[in-house]
Order: C-alpha cells, then structure tokens, then sequence
C-alpha cells in the first residue's frame, strides 16, 4: 500500500476541517469534506501538483459537504460517502443558500454510497470505511491502520463530540458508534476531527468527559 501525505484547510464560517490528500507515489489525491471555498482548495492542489481523483464525504452537513457539487463540476471526479442515510441532508444542501457563508452551497447526489467494511483509494493508497451514525444517520468515518491515522467528521473531537440535536441525530447510538467501532482501532490512532485540533483514540479515552473509560463507567 502506498504512504500518502495529508494537510488540513479550515474552511467555512464554521472552520471545518477540509483535508487534502495525496499519494506520495503518484501525487494522486483526494479531498475529503470540501464543505466551502472551493477556489481556494482547487489552488492549494494545483499549487503542490495534485491531481485530484476523488472526493469523500463523511457526512451530509452543510459545513462538510455544501462545496463538494461544485468541486465536482470543476474537476470532473466522483464523489464517494456518506452512507445513504444522510440523503435527506445532501438533498437540503442548497436550501443553505440562505445561511451566511453558504450563498454557494449546492445539493448532490453522490456517485457512490458508503457502507461499513467498505474502501476508498485514490492513486495507490486505500482507506478503509466504518459507518458510524449518531451525529447523522448516514455518517462515516474513513482510516488507514497502517498510518494510524482517522479522519472522523464530526463524530468525535478534542475533548468532546458530536452534536446529536440534529434531525435523526441520536445520543446513545454516537456513543456505541465512537465506542464500539472506533475504539477497537487502536489507542494509537491519530483523528482528524471536523472542527478543532488532532488528537488521538488513546488520548480521548482518558480524558473525553463524555466517551473517556471512566465517563462511560460512571456516567453522569
């Protein structure tokens, strides 16, 4: 499997956390969540001399995904995720037109759903695919074990995690998500969290106040 190198563009009223990536190999790549500002990533990419193949969506908020039709257009590649529970969200992207930094947002239909055990790759390297609904019915979480390394939208983040106020959002299936799929992954694997600074599975099961080993034994 080729290594692939990966950087984080904050984009957004809401700062979320687009990331690019590349197979060092081919200089191949992917981005993941290009929820805004498209003009600004397309020139992040033609910049380091990307050639980008694919775009992956975690999940169908407008924050991660009202970019990503646009993108599209521009590029002329696939879009590939969530699950295709989030349909009602991505159905509603443009809807968004009317929310302040949005005016550009578009709906999508992506080329191809998502589902747990699935893989995406872009050049030679490959991620693997866990569903992991809570935040939204249809979101997903995309890994790589052998660079430990998680890109997890909005399920969990630096000391905290995902909202479940949403439509369809649910507390207690987040919880399962984030405790029963991604933990098993390995205390040394590092996430990218939507909004926010990287941490790691290990470090979050120590001190997350609300999925840490002694929250989830003594809740609150």
């Amino acid at each position: 499997m080729s290594q692939f190198r990966a950087a984080i563009f904050p984009v957004t009223p809401y700062q979320q956390n687009c990331s690019i990536l590349w197979c060092e190999a081919t200089k191949k790549g992917a981005i993941i969540d290009p929820g805004g500002e498209v003009g600004r990533l397309l020139a992040a990419v033609a910049e380091n001399g990307i050639t980008v193949e694919k775009i992956f969506l975690t999940h169908g908020h407008l924050d991660h995904a009202s970019g990503a039709n646009e993108l599209r257009r521009r590029t002329g590649v696939p879009i590939e995720g969530p699950h295709q529970d989030d349909t009602f969200l991505l159905e509603a992207l443009e809807e968004n037109r009317k929310t302040r930094g949005f005016e550009k947002a578009e709906a999508c239909t992506p080329d191809r759903f998502l589902n747990d055990g699935d893989t995406v790759s872009f050049g030679e390297a490959t991620l693997q695919v866990v569903h992991c609904p809570g935040h939204t019915p249809g979101h997903v979480v995309f890994y790589d074990t052998e660079a430990k390394i998680a890109f997890c939208g909005d399920v969990l983040f630096k000391g905290s995690i995902g909202r479940t106020d949403f439509p369809r959002g649910n507390y207690m299936t987040l919880i399962a998500s984030i405790t029963e799929k991604l933990w098993p992954l390995g205390n040394d694997m590092r996430f990218v969290p939507g909004h926010g600074p990287m941490s790691s599975f290990g470090d979050e099961r120590r001190s997350n106040p609300f999925v840490s080993d002694g929250a989830l034994r003594n809740p609150f």
